[in-house]
């Protein structure tokens, strides 16, 4: 082991931490002998060295670095978290729940803002991999062949949040959205609501975008003639457009025919809502309201904006303990949890 008696504690440049090698002279032991002390020190050192190795760690405050200890064993302890727009109070609220099962299981997460652009997804992927994180969760934007290739090259294990890419073989946690789509429409059509239209940003390549507005046409097709309804994809910036549709929504039908519209999530939702006061119209008496996903802010639009909740806490936690059970060895086909959504009833949907 060429352990020897212990040294004199070597003196320290002012303000210099002390090395596991300053430990291991002080302690005469080689840097190797520290090093089994931190990590199996019970079985490996005789109770003098350990003494020995405790009282010069004591003189120099010497502390490990954790990262390089994680390494040592293989692990970083880090698990890289993408998300597609951190502006977005969906991805906050599912990185909370996240970063709380990995702190439970004694892992840190490195967050990447992807800010809605699609060709950093590899940029992301490839500078969390330096940081040699265990593994990957990721709520991206679910286009291009980028993330696929990314991940089979770095060979992490990774799970998809809310938005699918077309033939990668991964676990996926996601809202049940053809049953909270079904749950948003089945309230309107109760409440007296006939006519609808349902607003989403573009649909592109997001797969939740297409699920819900996919859901919607075939909840439209299977009430007929009750329900009718439109899709219409709202563009950032695109006020006029929005406005239009709206408008038309609103134009008075034979019969008083009830209309609604319903939000694809809460960024739309406040889109929809600036339409609204624009057009001098109100909530709950010309115009029904479903929105998914439920801000702080939902209750304090008009009459209060009915919402379809998201568990968007357990969305986080059931991504991260899938990726942790990854990591500790678990081996079966990818999984698929779709979690119910919760509908929450304010003014803006009220029946007549």
């Amino acid at each position: 082991m060429n352990d020897r008696a212990p040294r004199v504690r070597p003196a320290l440049d002012s303000g210099r931490r002390a090395t596991i090698g300053d430990v291991a002279a002080a302690a005469g032991v080689s840097k190797a002998t520290v090093s089994r002390f931190f990590n199996h020190r019970e079985r490996l050192l005789s109770p003098d060295i350990q003494a020995r190795v405790e009282a010069a760690i004591a003189s120099l405050a010497y502390s490990p670095n954790p990262m390089a200890q994680a390494l040592s064993r293989g692990r970083s302890g880090l698990i890289g978290l993408i998300v597609a727009d951190i502006t977005n109070p969906y991805s906050v609220a599912v990185l909370r729940g996240a970063e709380k099962a990995c702190q439970d299981a004694g892992y840190l997460v490195m967050l990447f803002n992807l800010g809605n652009e699609g060709g950093r997804e590899r940029e992301a992927l490839d500078a969390l991999a330096g940081y040699r994180v265990d593994g990957f969760i990721l709520n991206t934007l679910g286009s291009g062949t980028d993330v696929v290739d990314a991940i089979t090259l770095h060979g992490k294990p990774a799970v998809l949040v809310d938005r699918r890419h077309a033939g990668m073989q991964a676990d996926f946690v996601s809202l049940d959205n053809a049953g909270a789509m079904a749950l948003a429409c089945g309230h309107l059509l109760d409440n007296g609501y006939r006519r609808m239209l349902y607003i989403t940003e573009p649909e592109r390549d997001v797969s939740t975008r297409r699920e819900r507005a996919a859901a919607f046409k075939a909840f439209c097709a299977d009430h007929a003639p009750q329900a009718s309804g439109e899709v219409f994809e709202s563009e950032e910036g695109d006020t006029v457009g929005l406005d239009e549709a709206l408008r038309r929504l609103l134009e008075p039908v034979a019969g008083g025919t009830r209309v609604a519209a319903i939000a694809g999530n809460a960024v739309v939702t406040l889109r929809v809502a600036a339409s609204m006061a624009r057009l001098k119209r109100s909530f709950g008496v010309e115009a029904g309201f479903v929105g998914f996903d439920d801000p702080e802010w939902a209750s304090l639009i008009g009459p209060g904006l009915t919402t379809i909740a998201q568990p968007t806490d357990e969305l986080g936690r059931s991504a991260a303990n899938c990726l942790i059970e990854r990591l500790q060895g678990l081996q079966q086909a990818p999984r698929q949890l779709l979690l119910p959504g919760v509908l929450k009833v304010r003014g803006s949907s009220r029946a007549a």
